[in-house]
């Protein structure tokens, strides 16, 4: 027997007796491998730096606090760093399939969550997106996004001993955990806002204080407010101490003065020590808000992402197998930077927020020229650019769309908007949607809106209307966009619930907590109850669900939804009838969606026999009709 194998025996069959016996050598070994990977990003990560904060000694303490934290990373998760750095494309599987859902809602608590893997393994998920879960404030929290302690979990949750163990036990099972890491502010309520609330000025100088409007009224002159509506302006008054504070978002959220090199450190410390919970991907919230500068918008400035670069070095360095999801809710030309450049990379994904925006839009106008547009713009970028794919999430759908090209056909931007809020609220003639309006702004009439996908697909009117045929039609369109999102390129994530059709919980509204804020339409409790009829064909829940199910299935298996395919839309000269083409090498797949309410022709003159992956009939692909929101997945033979 050889002595590595015998080492190996002894490692897997005795853990604890071997890291004993070996413990100097895997010590020395650990620290080559950190050494290694600090000598590779040091001078590159050393100059941002300094040219960021011109602190040498904070640069220090930055790296020695990054041995630190590689020091107290988990065996287990050193290891999977290594596998990774060998297969640093393990993301971007065709078989990566993720679910985005409340602790709370879906199982109660962490242990829940952990109880209901085996449900989550039925639906194909293997990336679980873990809505915020750190200490918030009851009350104000902004469904989360109030962070209070980035050390400590919700105490109705959990803790994060079980935020561990749930790590531990998903990647047993061959799943990922995500979570939210909210950099650009804190909650009120954190430790640093209440000493810097107390005049501590070395806590005050992590915010923007003012102690009169003359700074903030010029920061108002260029920076745009995120809810004018339901949290107007850029500053809060605080009358207790008579100074304003900096807060973009909610006033029980105060923004983070990433100027100062203490706030990057010890926010970077708070990322490392949650990736070393075992997370897999980390969602950075918010990122073009990140660095201000006054005279500016405060958005998408080049010290951003000097930010977003040494965060990824600095994950590179003690935890890669981490990955970095960005939030970035802005048009394409903004987005894409976010990735970095092939030499210098940023984020590893970043949701396709646009291409979201436009399907809705295209639902509501029966009209997927805007569309296609964006999937060719997204298609033409390099391939290792990944985008996260999705249909809605937990958040309200703005309307980010290309409005300079809907002006070229004829549709000007405020009517345009009415038109689909009235859409999507039911309220223009002959719309089946039921969500509801979020942030209805009475001066500019702009608003965003709210449901889940089976309502805003008809679904919620068909069953109150008890009409058979509205329903059939309603099951159709909510499968035919999840469909369509499953062809993208890229990473498809579902909202959970969504597998099971499910409706609008209209109950939110009982809560004062929860009341003015209509985006728990698409938060409320999961319904075990409507799960347990997802193997029954005859229920809506069991069409769904058994018919994702076999979408995700085929994606995973066949070669075609390979992330390296080459990617195209296809004209079948009808504007209601989006085509994708993936092709690999002779392979050739065509999938053909009906975004209309009525039967379509897509024109089309495919040489060869076809098989329809889902249906596994053999057909032609010569001027296919298709029912209203009939989709197609077919391959050539």
């Amino acid at each position: 027997m050889s002595d590595n194998h015998y080492r190996r025996e002894i490692f897997d069959r005795f853990p604890d007796i071997y890291k004993y016996l070996f413990r100097e050598e895997i010590m020395k070994k650990d620290q080559e491998i950190f050494q290694k990977r600090l000598n590779h990003h040091h001078d590159e990560l050393r100059w941002l730096y300094t040219e960021l904060y011109h602190n040498d000694d904070m640069f220090a303490e930055l790296c020695d606090q990054m041995y630190q934290y590689f020091t107290a990373r988990r065996r287990a998760l050193k290891n999977r760093d290594l596998e990774r750095e060998n297969n640093p494309d393990w993301f971007r599987q065709k078989d990566m399939l993720g679910m985005m859902l409340y602790i709370d809602n879906f199982a109660g608590n962490i242990k829940g969550v952990s109880a209901k893997l085996p449900y989550l393994k039925e639906c194909n998920v293997n990336c679980l997106h873990l809505m915020p879960f750190l200490d918030t404030p009851k009350g104000r929290s902004d469904g989360g996004y109030a962070v209070a302690d980035f050390r400590k979990v919700r105490p109705d949750l959990g803790t994060m001993e079980d935020l561990a163990a749930l790590a531990d036990k998903c990647h047993k099972n061959g799943m990922n955990l995500c979570m939210d890491f909210v950099m650009n502010h804190t909650s009120e309520d954190h430790e640093w806002a209440k000493k810097a609330r107390q005049g501590d000025g070395e806590y005050m100088s992590r915010y923007f204080f003012y102690n009169n409007r003359e700074i903030p009224d010029e920061y108002e002159k260029t920076v745009p407010q995120v809810f004018p509506t339901t949290a107007p302006g850029n500053f809060t008054w605080l009358p207790d101490i008579g100074h304003y504070v900096m807060t973009t978002f909610y006033p029980y959220q105060w923004d983070l003065n990433y100027c100062n090199p203490r706030v990057f450190n010890e926010m970077m410390y708070n990322f490392l020590f949650l990736a070393n919970q075992g997370m897999d991907v980390i969602r950075i919230d918010a990122v073009p808000y990140i660095w201000k500068e006054l005279g500016t918008p405060c958005r998408n400035l080049k010290q951003v992402h000097t930010i977003v670069r040494m965060m990824r070095m600095i994950a590179e360095i003690v935890c890669p197998s981490v990955v970095l999801l960005g939030e970035v809710v802005m048009e394409p030309e903004k987005v894409v930077p976010y990735f970095g450049t092939v030499e210098k990379p940023e984020c590893h994904m970043l949701y396709n927020v646009t291409t979201m925006a436009t399907t809705w839009n295209s639902i509501a106008t029966r009209d997927i020229r805007l569309l296609k547009k964006q999937m060719d713009i997204v298609n033409s970028l390099p391939k290792q650019y990944t985008f996260l794919n999705y249909l809605r999430c937990h958040d309200d759908i703005g309307w980010g769309l290309d409005f300079a090209t809907l002006k070229e056909w004829g549709m000007d931007e405020p009517s345009h908007k009415r038109y689909l809020n009235d859409f999507f609220t039911g309220k223009h003639p002959g719309s089946d949607s039921r969500g509801e309006l979020y942030n209805d702004d009475p001066v500019t009439q702009d608003a965003r809106f709210c449901g889940t996908t089976a309502s805003m697909c008809g679904i919620e009117a068909a069953l109150f209307e008890k009409d058979d045929e509205k329903l059939k039609r309603g099951i159709r369109e909510d499968l035919m966009l999840h469909a369509y999102m499953l062809t993208q390129s890229g990473i498809p994530m579902l909202y959970s619930s969504d597998e099971i059709g499910r409706l609008n919980d209209y109950s939110y509204k009982e809560d004062p907590d929860k009341a003015a804020d209509s985006r728990y339409i698409h938060r409320g409790a999961f319904q075990w109850e409507l799960a347990g009829k997802r193997k029954s064909k005859a229920s809506v829940e069991g069409q769904i669900f058994q018919t994702l199910d076999r979408m995700e299935q085929i994606r995973s298996q066949e070669s075609v939804f390979d992330k390296d395919c080459d990617v195209y839309t296809y004209d079948v000269h009808d504007d209601s009838i989006l085509c994708i083409l993936r092709q690999k090498g002779t392979e050739r797949f065509i999938g053909i969606f009906n975004f209309s309410d009525s039967e379509k022709t897509a024109w089309m003159q495919e040489d060869g026999t076809f098989r329809d992956l889902i249906t596994d009939q053999t057909l032609d692909l010569k001027d296919v009709e298709l029912p209203a929101y009939g989709f197609m997945w077919c391959k050539r033979i």
